[in-house]
C-alpha cells in the first residue's frame, strides 16, 4: 500500500536552535528520513514562516524552494506570502509573486498564521489573489488580536463563513485548536484554544463542511488527532463523510516531536482501516489521496 502524505510539516535545510524556546531546535530533511519511515510517511509538505508572530519557526520561501529541489523524493512546498507584502495596503495585486514561486513549484500558500481578523481586507485581497492562481490556502486560526498567532476568528467561525462564500473557488484548508474544537457544538468559549475531551456533538465545522465544498481539514497537530481521538465512534462516521476533504499531517518541526500526540494520528488510522471501522477507500483518501489530487493535479 502507498505511504501516507503528511500536508503539514516544517523542516530547514540545517539545525538551528530556536531563540524563544530553549532546549528546542528545528528538524532537518535528513532526520525526517527517520521520522517517514517510523510513521510511514513517503511525502510531505513542507510550510514556510514569514510570520514575525510566529519567531521560532521563521523560513523564508527560498530555502522552502531549495528544500524540495535537493530532496524532490521527499518534499512538496507551499509558498508564504505576508498580506502586508508590497505597501501594506489592502488592493495590492499579487500577481508578480504568486505566479513566481508557483512556476517554481509551489503548491499552494501557507501556512498563513498572521495574527489579524480573518475578513481584515489585507487577508481578503490575498485570498482573491489565491483564488486568481488556484493556489490552495492552509490556515492556522487564532483565539484573539495578540498574546497568539493565526488568524483570528470568533465562536462558531463566522468570518471563514463569509471568506467560504466569498470565494468559491477557492480551497481553504483548515488546521489549530480554535479549528478543530469547533468540531463539537458544545465548546465552551475559554477552551477554544486548549484540546476538549469527551463525546462530540456535531458542531460548526461539521456544518461548514457540508454547506461548503471548497473548505478542507488539515488533521495535523494534536489539535487534528484530538479532533478524532476524543470520540472515536463519531470520527469514523466523520471520516467515512468528508473522505474526500481531510487531510493526513503531523506538523513536525523539532525532532522531540516524533514521541508526541501529534505524531499518533497515522497508527490510530492504520488501525481504524485494519478494524473494519473506517473504509479502504476513505482511509486511502484521507492518508495520500486527496493530497495526491491536490499537489499532483
Amino acid at each position: 500500500m502507498q505511504k501516507k502524505i503528511d500536508i503539514h510539516v516544517h523542516t530547514n535545510l540545517y539545525k538551528k536552535e530556536r531563540a524563544n524556546r530553549p532546549g528546542s531546535t528545528t528538524i532537518t530533511p535528513e532526520e525526517f528520513k527517520m521520522v517517514f519511515d517510523k510513521l510511514g510517511i513517503g511525502k510531505a509538505v513542507n510550510l514556510p514562516g514569514l510570520s514575525p508572530e510566529y519567531p521560532s519557526q521563521l523560513q523564508f520561501n527560498d530555502e522552502a524552494c531549495r528544500i524540495v529541489q535537493k530532496y524532490p523524493d521527499m518534499f512538496y512546498w507551499f509558498c508564504n506570502i505576508n498580506p502586508k507584502l508590497v505597501e501594506n495596503k489592502p488592493d495590492i495585486d499579487f500577481s508578480d509573486y504568486i505566479s513566481f514561486y508557483k512556476k517554481l513549484g509551489a503548491k499552494g500558500v501557507g501556512e498563513i498564521t498572521a495574527n489579524v481578523h480573518f475578513d481584515e481586507p489585507l487577508i481578503q485581497n490575498l485570498f482573491m489573489n489565491c483564488e486568481k492562481y488556484g493556489m490552495p490556502v492552509l490556515f492556522h486560526i487564532g483565539p484573539q488580536i495578540g498574546g497568539c498567532y493565526g488568524l483570528v476568528d470568533d465562536p462558531g467561525l463566522p468570518r471563514l463563513e463569509k471568506s467560504l462564500a466569498k470565494f468559491p473557488k477557492l480551497k481553504f484548508i483548515g488546521h489549530s485548536q480554535p479549528f478543530w474544537s469547533e468540531i463539537s457544538s458544545d465548546l465552551p468559549v475559554e477552551k477554544r484554544n486548549f484540546y476538549p475531551k469527551g463525546k462530540v456533538t456535531p458542531g460548526r465545522i461539521v456544518d461548514l463542511l457540508r454547506k461548503y465544498p471548497n473548505l478542507y481539514g488539515d488533521m495535523s497537530a494534536y489539535s487534528g488527532y484530538n479532533a478524532v481521538s476524543r470520540d472515536p465512534e463519531f470520527a469514523y462516521s466523520f471520516i467515512e463523510e468528508f473522505q474526500d476533504r481531510l487531510f493526513y499531517g503531523t506538523d513536525i518541526n523539532d525532532p522531540q516531536h516524533i514521541t508526541m500526540e501529534m505524531c499518533k494520528l497515522s497508527a490510530w488510522l492504520d488501525e481504524a482501516y485494519s478494524k473494519g471501522n473506517i473504509s479502504r477507500k476513505a482511509y486511502e483518501k484521507v492518508s495520500y489521496g486527496n493530497a495526491l489530487d491536490l499537489l499532483e493535479s
